[in-house]
């Protein structure tokens, strides 16, 4: 094989994320897959479906050098190296659009605001992950409320005239306040409206620790949320910049960036 490859893989709580890069930098094989219980099974399924993309490379075994990142990062064992998912998605981010000075990462189980210096390093972060309100789990529940998938939920509150706060701060109480306001014939679409106000709020109490400086995107599954996007750029007063690349797999591809880099020589 004379090209060569470098991979990054992200081992998240809900999903695992592999990105594949050529030597010239383009992003050549892309994957999502379900988290097991084990973090190597899942990088390794989400390394072998993105090479499967690759003409001519056989295996992730194949690949020149690989950096795993995410909460399951340190079980991938056959990983050259470990970078935390924080620099990942600022590299990933930088890699899409270099004038991105500001993230918000919403995964799983936690909410990142990230601020991004000049040469994609980490200029400055905030984090919450005390509480489950928020996080991309959050919003998985609250759609199986609405006996709907998290695609059809994002979609549901763009249709919404007007907006019924969701004022609970848990995640516990606040599926319960939802459940009270959907049995007292409230339209769907307005408290799927609230729900989206809500985490957008959160997501801007991060952001002003950091300092919000434009251009402002969202990493993570929850960028497909375009009910939530509309929520923040309204709370932010400012557009959300859309990358080129799916959004989940930006941790990935952060990773694959850094194996390239120190891959190459």
């Amino acid at each position: 094989m004379t090209q060569k490859y470098f991979g990054g893989c992200d081992v998240g709580s809900t999903t695992g994320k592999a990105a594949i890069l050529d030597e010239a930098g383009a992003v050549v094989g892309s994957a999502i897959v379900p988290s097991e219980i084990d973090p190597e099974i899942t990088s390794v399924k989400a390394l072998e479906q993105a090479c499967g993309q690759v003409a001519g490379l056989g295996s992730y075994k194949d690949l020149v050098r690989i950096v795993g990142t995410g909460y399951g990062r340190n079980e991938v064992v056959f990983a050259h190296e470990n970078v935390s998912e924080i620099s990942c998605h600022a590299m990933g981010t930088f890699y899409c659009d270099p004038n991105i000075k500001t993230i918000v990462d919403i995964g799983g189980q936690d909410v990142k605001a990230i601020a991004i210096s000049d040469d994609g390093s980490v200029l400055e972060f905030a984090m919450n992950d005390k509480c489950a309100a928020g996080t991309g789990r959050f919003l998985e529940a609250m759609s199986r409320i609405f006996r709907m998938d998290i695609d059809e939920f994002s979609l549901l509150s763009l249709n919404a005239r007007k907006m019924i706060p969701v004022t609970a701060q848990c995640s516990v109480f606040a599926e319960s306040e939802v459940v009270s306001l959907l049995a007292r014939k409230s339209p769907p679409e307005e408290v799927a409206a609230g729900i989206n106000s809500s985490v957008s709020k959160r997501c801007f109490s991060l952001l002003k620790r950091i300092g919000i400086r434009p251009l402002v995107t969202v990493t993570g599954g929850c960028a497909k949320n375009q009910g939530l996007i509309k929520a923040l750029t309204k709370t932010l007063s400012m557009e959300v910049t859309a990358l080129s690349v799916d959004p989940q797999v930006i941790g990935a591809l952060g990773a694959a960036v850094f194996a390239r880099r120190n891959g190459r020589g």
